[in-house]
């Protein structure tokens, strides 16, 4: 009897055994479950974030899916410590077994399974919780889960076979999700401790490998108290396994979990308008006129120009990957290198939100009280109650109520109904009831900035603001919103004066001009300059005072299709700009991008130079796929430019621009003011020999506008940006530049003998040269 019941369990046992072996060979063929192809197995699908840098070596940013802001990081790059943790915790014989560790997994069958016991530990080797991470999907029930487990141990033995066991602790760092969009090592260390993962300490790399058991749980940004338990746990593990002394641990585990945190949104830290631009950039598809409406028709002109010159513009769409599929941003791990210095960045995001916050204060204070708030009091309340109106209807509120069937009454009421809401303010979020009508009003109260600065030899793009605040107010006013530039056109119309034989010691009557457009209506200039009426004025002192006078002047010897073909030239793509008389003032539309472009012929003996935003493109394996050179082309002959620069020099060191003295900047300049009708936009161009920068202030609307001059005028508005941020970075050193620079003229230049002649060769620029290469 005894002996049949052995030769039955012995049976029963080869029985088990062959089931065994038919079920994991079926499974290793995939005849069971999922298996994935060797290929697949050799080289798993990974999705990498795109990481976006810095000149100075920074990164600025990732562009990502949801959940797959993931950032390579080699085995090299990784501390120590979390190696040691992540082994100690998860999987203490990692480098004793093949991917399954029977002794572990025996013993929790038993304690587990059969004595329930819930801290006998799990049976699972990092192999494969890693198979787990690739493969298999989040299980809905605890039977599936357990069919999943025969999956992932033939798949993490695949594994082992594949790769070695530092690849595999690699992969597994790479892969894990930190949450908070911290997907992956590299991007959790930064994250939660600000820093690299290789300059992990003990105790952070312990609370990382600790959230690995549930980062839902072990947050330590919500459950700070719970994760440093969970850390101490990790710690005695460490010191359980060798890695730490007693008195290293217990050291350890008295501190506090301290938090360096970074929350990682697009929205959210340095250059997001730029981080924004650059990726519409890099993804554009080619355009199709029947995606644009009518009123889109420049946008289609520019983006179908952009398409065949711009060797960045749809540079996922024009290239591919050598598989033939064209590059991903979101998943690919492109490393892409921009242009923008992030000390530069900083300081002109500083002296945008210094200076703003300082005007928007005078703005609340000149419209409190006024029914029209915040809109111009020359308005009716009918025309102020249109604008909102239409404004109401741009609303994603607006559009679903309409979708859902409400009427346009109950849709009012709902416009008209207090709600609880958080709003932006200058000195953080608040908290209000508002009706979101009342809301929108707020929201048009506040003043946007646009601002840039540029290399105007190379054409880098080193800092880039294109608005107060881009979580709020994302549309951007730096390098594709457009605003009348006023007086800042004039530098243009006495350039193309130089250009056709006057010089800034020419002389004109300071009276009033009438002018007759091509239609024979006449058009006389205010002017706010009541110096010297009557008297013979130089072309330099019109131009250093912003008289319109003298503009006008200029303008009856010249020819507006003239001075239209010269601001294009100059790299300003608006082709709906009017060739009327009145242009010489600047009612034409351009972006602060291209009024920076423009102004870079100046210091540059007439050669322009367009923004260049990225130097390169590299793969996550660090091979170069794209180099980036800027584009450069002559506007004005060296003569003109010497001319303009001594008048431009004068603007600040005799006219209007003064105030740039009073405020500190002491460097050689030039640079012009700009104020429009009803001081609706203020501008500020100011540049020295190795920077050009402009700022724009102005509100959403046009009608939203500074009632006075005291606050309304450019000098006023914008030019205190350009002050703040140059002082800024005149006052690190690290950053080189110096404010004793000063412009080279000729020897014993002389701008009023000065008849076109050329002073030096300069050879034609080329592609892959800077103008630091024409001039030395």
């Amino acid at each position: 009897m005894i002996k049949k019941v052995i030769i039955t369990l012995w049976i029963l046992l080869a029985v088990m055994l062959l089931a065994c072996v038919l079920v994991f060979t079926s499974i290793s063929k995939g005849w069971i479950g999922y298996m994935p192809p060797v290929e697949d197995l050799e080289n798993p699908n990974y999705k990498f974030a795109t990481q976006v840098f810095s000149a100075d070596g920074k990164t600025l940013g990732t562009y990502s899916y949801s959940k797959e802001n993931r950032v390579y990081v080699g085995y090299q790059d990784l501390s120590p410590h979390i190696i040691n943790a992540l082994i100690a915790t998860e999987d203490v014989r990692f480098a004793e077994h093949s991917g399954i560790d029977v002794k572990a997994l025996f013993r929790a069958v038993v304690k587990r399974g059969l004595l329930f016991q819930k801290n006998a530990g799990g049976g699972s080797t990092i192999t494969q919780q890693l198979s787990k991470q690739l493969y298999s999907p989040s299980a809905e029930s605890t039977l599936e889960r357990l069919f999943q487990k025969p999956i992932e141990w033939v798949i993490a033995v695949k594994l082992e076979r594949y790769y070695t066991k530092e690849e595999i602790l690699t992969m597994y760092l790479n892969k894990f999700d930190f949450l908070n969009n911290a997907v992956g090592v590299k991007t959790a260390a930064y994250t939660y401790f600000n820093c690299d993962p290789k300059d992990l300490k003990i105790e952070e790399a312990a609370t990382l490998v600790g959230m690995c058991k549930n980062p839902s749980l072990f947050n330590p940004v919500r459950r700070n108290e719970r994760t440093r338990g969970r850390r101490n746990v990790v710690l005695d593990q460490m010191r359980k396994a060798g890695y730490l002394t007693r008195a290293q641990c217990d050291s350890l585990q008295a501190l506090p979990l301290k938090l360096k945190y970074n929350r990682v949104d697009h929205k959210e830290g340095p250059a997001p308008y730029f981080r924004e631009y650059l990726r519409t950039v890099l993804t554009a598809k080619k355009p199709d006129k029947s995606d644009y409406r009518g009123w889109q028709m420049q946008k289609f002109y520019e983006d179908s120009l952009d398409w065949e010159t711009n060797p960045l513009y749809g540079w996922c769409e024009k290239n591919a990957r050598k598989d033939g599929k064209k590059y991903n941003l979101y998943t690919d791990g492109l490393k892409i290198y921009t242009t923008i210095d992030s000390r530069m960045q900083q300081y002109a995001e500083e002296a945008v939100t210094e200076h703003l916050k300082e005007l928007q204060g005078y703005f609340f204070k000149e419209k409190k009280g006024r029914k029209k708030a915040p809109y111009s009091f020359r308005l009716t309340q009918e025309q102020v109650d249109e604008i909102l109106l239409r404004n109401i209807r741009q609303t994603d509120r607006y559009r679903l109520m309409k979708k859902g069937g409400a009427s346009e009454k109950e849709i009012m009421k709902a416009f008209n109904t207090p709600q609880e809401m958080s709003v932006f303010s200058w000195a953080g979020e608040v908290d209000t009831v508002l009706t979101p009508l009342d809301s929108i009003r707020y929201y048009k109260h506040f003043l946007r900035a646009g601002f840039m600065s540029m290399n105007p030899r190379n054409g880098h793009v080193l800092a880039y603001v294109g608005g107060p605040n881009y979580h709020y107010f994302q549309y951007d006013m730096a390098m594709v919103g457009r605003r009348q530039i006023g007086s800042t056109m004039k530098p243009y119309v006495y350039a193309l004066a130089m250009e056709n034989g006057f010089s800034p010691c020419d002389e004109a009557r300071h009276v009033s001009y009438t002018l007759l457009d091509e239609n024979g209506i006449p058009w006389t200039p205010r002017n706010a300059n009541n110096k010297r009426i009557g008297e013979m004025v130089t072309l330099k002192w019109g131009l250093a005072n912003s008289d319109n006078w003298i503009t006008a002047y200029l303008m009856s010897k010249l020819n507006p299709y003239e001075l239209k073909r010269l601001v294009q030239t100059f790299g300003v793509r608006n082709r709906e700009i009017v060739p009327s008389v009145s242009l010489c003032l600047g009612p034409c539309e351009i972006s602060v991008a291209e009024m920076v472009s423009a102004y870079t012929a100046f210091p540059n003996r007439g050669i322009r130079v367009a923004p260049l935003l990225v130097t390169r493109i590299e793969d996550n394996e660090g091979n170069v796929l794209a180099t980036f050179s800027p584009e450069m082309n002559e506007v004005i002959s060296t003569s003109s430019a010497y001319k303009m620069l001594v008048m431009l020099r004068a603007v600040i060191n005799e006219g209007t621009g003064g105030r740039v003295r009073r405020l500190g900047v002491k460097a050689d300049m030039g640079g012009k003011t700009g104020t429009t009708n009803y001081n609706a936009d203020g501008w500020f161009m100011g540049f020295t020999p190795s920077l050009v920068s402009g700022c724009w202030v102005g509100g959403e609307d046009r009608d939203i506008h500074f009632d006075t001059m005291l606050h309304g005028q450019g000098a006023s508005m914008a030019l205190p940006i350009w002050t703040k941020y140059m002082n800024k970075v005149y006052a690190d050193k690290t950053l080189g530049y110096d404010e004793t620079e000063t412009f080279q003229l000729p020897e014993n230049y002389d701008p009023c003998k000065d008849n076109g002649e050329v002073y030096e060769e300069v050879d034609e620029p080329t592609p892959d040269m800077g103008l630091d290469d024409l001039f030395n």
